[in-house]
């Protein structure tokens, strides 16, 4: 029976250490924003929408040569391959400026069968609020390939629909930011903690005094800060170096129950508990039986009847100690003892916490 050590893995962290203030806490009005956008890409070999399946392609590219100054007869349904309609989408950073380059993502929407060697036409891209804050434009990047033969047959590595064009965005408006203009700084705490939370006010205080940072809670800390934008930037640079000591993670067992991957950190725990586990197996086996008639009699047919013989049985079920564990070794070793799988495991965590014997958080993705 397989062991579960060489599935499970263990985040030991033997001793606090100090961190970037940088690495703990977001900045709050500093932040990035998504983009999103629709655009033609041309240039393919053969490899485009469709267009009588895919409309939208055929509609696209109408309004697109209209705006142009040529006009297509009225019920004139192109059959062009060699266009695509694709989704853009680009993340904006914050404090970006007109005329910066930002990278872009280029995704089929239709039945295109390949993006390779093709070029995104201008395409605007929007925000949330409907406002265009980017235009795209280039030459795609496609890692993907996909090639088919006459007879039918295809062959396809990574994913050939979707493609980069680095730098393909320019900024045309920023975003407004009231970061210069606040005489506080707030601190948000990616993981929110009172011990993270009074040691960055702790490290903060003795830099630069008592009183320049409180905390509002486990997730929120104000700084005061000068009010003129440059030195609010060396103020910044200051902070972002400091180390401050976060607090140990609490007890949490992670569980994928897809992949059979389980993840503990080593503040997990478990008390004295009696643990049975076993399987139902359940076999369908399908036969046919041919029933011939009578040889004797005139018309009859031979018909073939299904069988079906289903066995249930009941797997090894067996009853172990799992002792106190005051480690997270302790806790692998116990598993381990008893030659539980993978599969095993999963079960006898989530028993050992509804019966209240897991010391840990129990998450199951």
């Amino acid at each position: 029976m397989k062991r579960i050590l060489p599935l499970l893995f263990l985040l030991l962290c033997t001793q606090v250490k100090a961190e970037r203030l940088l690495d703990l806490v977001d900045i709050s009005g500093v932040r990035s924003n998504q983009l999103v956008g629709y655009g033609l890409v041309v240039g393919l070999d053969g490899s485009g929408d469709k267009t009588r399946q895919t409309k939208f392609t055929s509609q696209s590219l109408n309004n697109m040569l209209r705006q142009l100054g040529i006009q297509l007869p009225a019920g004139t349904d192109p059959n062009i391959k060699n266009v695509a309609a694709v989704s853009i989408t680009a993340t904006l950073p914050a404090f970006a400026r007109p005329g910066q380059k930002i990278d872009i993502t280029v995704s089929s929407i239709g039945d295109a069968k390949s993006l390779n060697g093709g070029t995104l036409l201008l395409a605007p891209l929007k925000g949330i609020d409907g406002n265009v804050y980017a235009l795209a434009q280039g030459n795609l990047v496609v890692s993907g390939i996909s090639v088919e033969g006459n007879s039918g047959s295809e062959v396809t590595v990574n994913i050939p629909t979707v493609g980069r064009i680095p730098s393909g965005a320019t900024v045309e408006r920023e975003v407004p930011s009231n970061f210069a203009s606040q005489d506080f700084i707030t601190l948000n705490l990616r993981s929110p903690s009172f011990t993270t939370a009074r040691n960055i006010v702790r490290s903060i205080n003795e830099l630069l005094g008592p009183s320049a940072a409180k905390a509002r809670d486990s997730a929120s800390i104000t700084v005061s800060a000068p009010a003129d934008s440059g030195q609010k930037v060396t103020f910044m640079a200051m902070l972002e170096n400091l180390d401050v000591e976060s607090s140990r993670p609490p007890a949490r067992v992670v569980i994928n129950s897809r992949t059979g991957t389980v993840v503990m950190n080593q503040d997990v725990r478990v008390t004295t508990a009696a643990v049975s586990h076993g399987n139902l197996i359940v076999s369908i086996q399908e036969s046919s039986n041919v029933s011939q008639p009578n040889s004797f009699t005139s018309g009859g047919q031979a018909v073939t009847t299904p069988q079906s013989d289903i066995q249930v049985e009941q797997g090894n079920s067996r009853l172990f100690m799992m002792p106190e564990s005051h480690s997270l070794q302790e806790v692998v070793n116990a598993v381990n003892s008893v030659g539980a799988t993978p599969a095993d495991l999963m079960a006898v965590l989530q028993a050992l916490k509804e019966a209240g014997s897991l010391k840990a958080e129990l998450v199951v993705i």
